[in-house]
């Protein structure tokens, strides 16, 4: 899977999967704002286009995995999918806030978040009518097993849906996303969020994530079947889909 990324230098003892859940606790209470404001607000587009695509799934469950703060989880809710959405993440420091909103809006009987592991998800085969995972997947440790597990809980015939950032490819988004993503967002961050590593992290992440045909080739070797990927904003962002084979 080629170079381990990792939010920070530490004894080798301490996995990914913890150093993430550190990272993303810390900086848990300034993530909505950094993560809007670094993306202009196309983030919200990107989350828009997706649950768009699963309108026509019309899922009465869903998963979505590394839900962080929920937003994901609060848009599709918002956007009037009849769906009960169970979110999944490994920070506790981003599910409190996320139970935040979620109560501010008075929609703890359609979103319910949970602390648990991607690998080793809690849930039965076959329990989802789809599941979501929102610049996520780069995070984590065993991203086999992640895309394994994940496939498991889906019914047969059922929708997996990533969205992750990718590296575009041409003149002058590829020139101007380099510099914002390498160079502006990991001083803005380290300044805002008071974590050096978090938002040099990001870029690094992305960086080696396996993007495009990579991906869609992990997914076929996972067992997803129909793979798709679809870029967004000149190549910034990808939406990649898998279907669970009929039993």
């Amino acid at each position: 899977m080629g170079t381990r990324i990792t939010p920070y230098v530490t004894p080798e003892e301490e996995g990914k999967k913890n150093q993430v859940a550190r990272m993303f606790d810390g900086i848990a209470h300034r993530y909505d704002f950094l993560n809007h404001f670094f993306s202009l607000g196309i983030d919200v587009l990107w989350r828009k286009s997706c649950i768009r695509m699963l309108r026509k799934e019309s899922p009465s469950k869903m998963l979505d995995v590394a839900t962080g703060t929920a937003d994901f989880a609060i848009e599709a809710v918002r956007m009037g999918l009849d769906v009960h959405v169970t979110g999944v993440d490994i920070s506790a420091g981003m599910l409190d806030v996320g139970r935040e909103k979620i109560a501010a809006r008075g929609w703890d009987d359609k979103i319910e978040l949970i602390q648990g592991d991607s690998v080793a998800l809690p849930f039965e085969e076959d329990t989802f009518d789809a599941y979501t995972v929102a610049f996520g997947v780069r995070n984590f440790e065993d991203l086999q097993g992640g895309l394994k597990d994940m496939l498991r809980v889906l019914k047969p015939g059922a929708l997996g849906l990533v969205l992750e950032f990718s590296k575009p490819k041409h003149f002058p988004i590829k020139q101007v996303f380099g510099l914002y993503f390498k160079h502006i967002m990991p001083t803005v961050g380290k300044w805002v969020s008071k974590d050096p590593s978090a938002y040099t992290y990001l870029p690094e992440s992305v960086q080696a994530f396996p993007e495009g045909e990579a991906f869609l080739d992990q997914m076929r070797e996972a067992g997803y079947r129909d793979v798709q990927a679809r870029p967004l904003t000149g190549g910034i962002s990808t939406i990649y889909t898998g279907r669970k084979p009929q039993a």
